[in-house]
C-alpha cells in the first residue's frame, strides 16, 4: 500500500508540474481570457488515458496505472479520469448514466466552486 501511495504521489508531483509548466508555455505565447492552457491539457490528458487504459491493459501492466494514470495524469489533469470513466459508461451501453454523469459533473463542480467562492469572500470581506 505505501509503494502504490508513493507511485500516486511521485506521478502526481511529475503531473503537476507538467501542468504548470504547459500553463505558463501557453501564457507565454499569448494567452486570452479563454482559458487556453486549460483545455490543451484536458484534452492531451484525455488522449493520453485511453492510450495507457488499453496498452496498460493488454500488456498486462497494470501495477503502473497508479504512477501513469492516478498519479502523472491526474496531477496533469483530472478530466482525463473523468472522460475515461464517462466512456466505460458510454461502452456499457449505460448512456443515460453517461450523460447524467457529466451534467452531474459539470454542473455540481461549478456550483461547488461558486460556492466556495462565496463562503471565502464572505469571510474575507
Amino acid at each position: 500500500m505505501i509503494g502504490t501511495l508513493l507511485q500516486v504521489g511521485i506521478g502526481g508531483a511529475i503531473g503537476s508540474v507538467l501542468r504548470y509548466t504547459m500553463g505558463l508555455a501557453v501564457m507565454r505565447a499569448g494567452g486570452t481570457s479563454f482559458p487556453v492552457a486549460v483545455l490543451p491539457v484536458n484534452i492531451v490528458g484525455s488522449f493520453l488515458m485511453g492510450l495507457l487504459f488499453v496498452i496498460l491493459t493488454h500488456r498486462d501492466m497494470t501495477q503502473l496505472g497508479p504512477l501513469l494514470m492516478t498519479g502523472v495524469l491526474g496531477g496533469f489533469t483530472t478530466f482525463s479520469a473523468f472522460s475515461l470513466e464517462t466512456f466505460i459508461l458510454y461502452e456499457r451501453g449505460e448512456i443515460g448514466l453517461a450523460v447524467t454523469y457529466v451534467l452531474a459533473s459539470v454542473v455540481f463542480s461549478v456550483l461547488g466552486l461558486a460556492l466556495g467562492i462565496w463562503l471565502a469572500r464572505s469571510f474575507v470581506a
